[in-house]
C-alpha cells in the first residue's frame, strides 16, 4: 500500500509561481512512478506531469510543457511540481498519484493522493 499526500496548493494571481509537493511512503514506493494530475470543475482528470522511479525521464502535458517542472527527491521520499505563469485555465484540484510505468494517462493508477486546489485569479 503506497499513501500520497500532496501540499502546497493556493490562490495565485495570473502570471504567478506555485509549487506543489507530495510526499510519497508506503512499500515499495519508491519503484512507482509519480505523476500530477488536475481536474478542474466540472471536467475530467487531466494529466499535467509525470516522473520515473529512478531514470528520472519525465513527461509533460501539452497545456503545462514549458511551464511546468516535476521533479523528484528520493532521499526525502517527495515528488515536486513547480508551476510557473499559471493562468486561469490551470485552477484545478492538483492530485498527486502513483503508477509502475510513467503516464499521464489518468487511468488505471495505482494509488492515489487527495488532492489540493490551486486557483488562479485574473
Amino acid at each position: 500500500q503506497v499513501q500520497l499526500v500532496e501540499s502546497g496548493g493556493g490562490l495565485v494571481q495570473t502570471g504567478g509561481s506555485l509549487g506543489l509537493s507530495c510526499v510519497v511512503s508506503g512499500s515499495g514506493s519508491e519503484y512507482y512512478a509519480i505523476g500530477w494530475f488536475r481536474q478542474a470543475p466540472g471536467k475530467g482528470h487531466e494529466g499535467v506531469a509525470c516522473i520515473d522511479s529512478s531514470s528520472g525521464r519525465t513527461i509533460y502535458g501539452v497545456s503545462v510543457r514549458g511551464r511546468f517542472n516535476i521533479s523528484r527527491d528520493n532521499a526525502k521520499n517527495t515528488v515536486n511540481q513547480q508551476m510557473d505563469n499559471l493562468t486561469p485555465e490551470d485552477k484545478a484540484v492538483y492530485s498527486c498519484a502513483a503508477t509502475m510505468f510513467p503516464t499521464i494517462l489518468a487511468s488505471g493508477l495505482d494509488y492515489w493522493g487527495k488532492g489540493t486546489r490551486v486557483t488562479v485569479s485574473s
